[in-house]
């Protein structure tokens, strides 16, 4: 089960952080994201994190600006987000699989756990 929370409205130039409690326990493969999904488009992803091995994976309109991390004694994902632009505006979900080749990790489809959305809108 995963618990989102951190989203809310903040200007262009601005930033969030969202986190993410994932209950129950996780594999050494275990892996978490961030997907996206701005009104009228398709979700997409933002970034991922491998539990054991802390190597992240980031689309490439959110590198240099987001940065994902995570705590193994909180067991929590978080997505620190600066310089944030109108384009970010999304709802924003938390999403985790405990197993996933690296082929998978930037498709929505694979993952099986999903928490609920949270809102950022980025004013101009």
């Amino acid at each position: 089960q995963l618990q989102a929370s951190g989203g809310g409205l903040v200007q262009a130039g601005g930033s969030l952080r969202l986190s993410c409690a994932a209950s129950g326990r996780t594999s050494s493969n275990y892996v978490m994201a961030w997907f996206r999904q701005a009104p009228g488009k398709e979700r997409e992803f933002v970034a991922a994190i491998k539990w054991s091995s802390r190597i992240s994976y980031y689309t490439d309109s959110v590198k240099g600006r987001f940065t994902i991390s995570r705590d193994s004694d909180k067991n929590t994902v978080s997505l620190q987000m600066n310089s944030l632009k109108p384009e970010d505006t999304a709802v924003y979900y938390c999403a985790a699989d405990n197993s996933l080749i690296q082929s998978s990790i930037r498709q929505w489809s694979h993952y099986d756990y999903w928490g609920q959305g949270t809102l950022v809108t980025v004013s101009s």
